[in-house]
């Protein structure tokens, strides 16, 4: 009976084995499951983040560009003298117009000193730019740094241990 009985333990064991290997081959199966869809959802949200921030380099740029009502005609000109005498009116830095108008403080300096002229585009933010005055500088630069600052204060999420 002895033999029996050891047979019949061998056989509950290996049974008892077999059941428990399909168990966690099922789970085991899921866990990678979800594994790689946590990956795919992590590169997703990279992704779309990158696509915010984009859009909000972008906007920035878009806030500096001329109105609609800023088209250009044939009797616009560009001077440095009046880019100059257009800036210190509204009592900006070169950085500061800079920002307004979408290009670097060196830009605006050649510019004023007449050592190089502004692309179209450039071209059609200083003319968007001669109609406002201290006040609305001002206030357009306070919009700009706002949103630059809500753009910034947006952090990244941590990554789960």
């Amino acid at each position: 009976m002895s033999t029996l009985a050891t047979v019949l333990k061998d056989e509950i064991r290996r049974l008892a084995r077999k059941e428990i290997r399909a168990q966690t081959g099922r789970t085991a199966r899921a866990a990678a499951q979800h594994r790689r869809e946590i990956a795919r959802l992590k590169r997703q949200l990279r992704d779309l983040e990158r696509r915010i921030a984009y859009v909000q380099r972008k906007s920035s740029k878009v806030a500096s560009e001329p109105a609609a009502g800023a088209e250009l005609n044939g009797s616009t000109r560009f001077s440095a003298r009046s880019v100059r005498a257009q800036r210190r009116r509204t009592g900006l830095s070169a950085a500061d117009y800079a920002k307004l108008v979408g290009v670097s403080p060196l830009t605006i300096y050649n510019w004023e000193h007449n050592k190089a002229r502004p692309r179209h585009q450039q071209f059609a933010a200083l003319v968007a730019l001669r109609g406002i005055g201290k006040r609305e500088a001002h206030a357009k630069l306070s919009e700009m740094a706002g949103a630059k600052k809500a753009a910034r204060t947006t952090r990244r999420p941590r990554k789960a241990k």
